[in-house]
């Protein structure tokens, strides 16, 4: 017994129990469509609760044996119910033509409307399992990176637009290649309106392939207010959140237009640069006597052990050792900033925050007005500001407190107290009475 059958004896069986209720024959024409819809209405929607509480049991047992992301994100978004939906349109569409059989025209728009219904409720069914599908995808450690919120919008535009186009198929009677091909009519006035969101699918597209940013980035753009943490990436903004805790918006395609700077690499590595410095006074640098070394051989063990190899090799005609295949850092013993520049470099080496697997140096830059540039560059162990600009200040703490040991001085540009104090200076006032002298200075006399 097929369908039709079947659709055949339920409209025999209430023609007969309306014929039995004695109503007028000209009223069973009328009556008998209308409750046949009704009974086409509740079969389909029963089979389709049917068809979704069997998947729902069967999702819920398989969950049972093992948790799958992908199943718990359906169950989330009640994918099941939505594509469950699909079904009482179908059913409906194919029992319709046997209750308007005897006229085409309502049979026309019935199926019509049926057919809008099935329409609007695939299209529910396909953006609720995209989401699902997006969602999952960022549940992965190797995606949730990226900007895949960017790509499921672009996605569920599509469907839309596809969508769209079939309702207006159906209601037009015409075939969907036909509106299509119309479209290029109106292609330009639609790009305008849509200028942004391309532009943005480009630049998210480009940020992706190139791996240019993720979520959880930390990302800074020169001359902007761009300078945070990326929390956002979708197809038309992307959000950063910045030091201050104020969230800033820009385009992808910005990023790709402009040039921005993404410490995702300092951060993977776990380790942050410290490139700091002070600049030294010219008139304090000079060359090292026998007694200066003496000195500062007393600072320190390590620099009495480096002072010996440097008095070895400058013996064997090697002033300068850049191998550093022999003695305990790069510097020289003949001025007295080159062995400073030595007891920076082992200072850093043996610092327990400073990483030793990278770069190392403490070197002098290109002299200016106001003396010698030092700078000192290596990499602390953490990447956790608070803990970075610790370590950075305590580093440079002591040194600006142990260079005067080594008779260097920072040098600060002339001021209206540095006047003074050279004016009580040369009236022969007593230096240990001047505010503002260097400790080391006053310590001497």
């Amino acid at each position: 017994m097929d369908a039709s059958s079947i659709a055949k004896g339920i409209m025999l069986w209430i023609k007969g129990s309306l014929e039995s209720l004695g109503l007028p024959e000209k009223w069973l024409d009328k009556v008998e469509p209308i409750i046949y819809i009704f009974i086409i209405v509740v079969a389909a929607f029963l089979i389709a609760e049917i068809v979704y509480r069997i998947a729902q049991f069967t999702l819920w047992r398989i969950q049972k044996m093992r948790e799958y992301t992908f199943l718990l994100k359906l169950s989330e978004h009640n994918v099941l119910r939505k594509q469950t939906s699909i079904l009482p349109p179908l059913i409906m569409n194919a029992l319709l033509p046997m209750i308007f059989s005897n006229s085409a025209t309502m049979l026309h728009y019935m199926q019509m409307l049926v057919w809008i219904y099935f329409i609007v409720m695939l299209t529910r069914a396909i953006n609720s399992l995209i989401t699902a599908i997006g969602e999952t995808a960022f549940r992965n450690r190797k995606l949730q990176n990226r900007p895949i919120k960017g790509f499921i919008q672009v996605a569920k535009i599509i469907v839309y637009i596809i969508m769209t186009i079939l309702v207006i198929s159906v209601i037009t009677d015409k075939s969907p290649l036909y509106l299509i091909g119309g479209l290029g009519a109106f292609a330009a006035v639609l790009m305008l309106v849509t200028k942004d969101s391309i532009m943005g699918f480009v630049g998210g597209f480009l940020l992706l392939e190139n791996d240019m940013v993720r979520i959880g980035d930390w990302i800074q753009m020169q001359g902007s207010a761009i300078n945070g943490t990326v929390t956002d990436i979708s197809l038309t903004i992307v959000k950063v959140q910045n030091f201050d805790n104020t969230i800033a918006t820009i385009p992808p395609y910005t990023l790709i237009n402009e040039s921005f700077v993404n410490w995702r690499g300092m951060s993977t590595s776990g380790a942050r640069r410290i490139a700091r410095g002070y600049t030294i006074k010219l008139d304090n640098i000079r060359p090292c006597s026998d007694e200066y070394l003496n000195r500062i051989r007393e600072i320190d063990s390590k620099m009495a052990e480096y002072i010996d190899i440097k008095i070895k090799q400058k013996k064997a005609g090697n002033m300068i050792n850049t191998n550093n295949n022999e003695g305990a850092a790069n510097g020289t013993i003949e001025t007295n900033a080159g062995v400073f520049r030595a007891y920076a470099e082992m200072y850093l080496q043996h610092h327990p925050r400073i990483r030793k697997d990278l770069l190392i140096m403490v070197r002098t830059l290109e002299p200016t007005g106001n003396g010698l540039p030092i700078q000192f560059y290596c990499f602390t162990d953490t990447t956790d500001w608070k803990e970075y600009e610790s370590i950075q200040s305590e580093i440079m703490e002591h040194f600006a407190t142990i260079m005067p040991l080594f008779d260097l001085f920072p040098y600060q540009s002339t001021s209206a107290r540095d006047t003074i104090i050279s004016g009580m200076l040369e009236a022969s006032f007593p230096i240990e009475k001047i505010v503002g002298m260097p400790y080391k200075s006053t310590k001497q006399s």
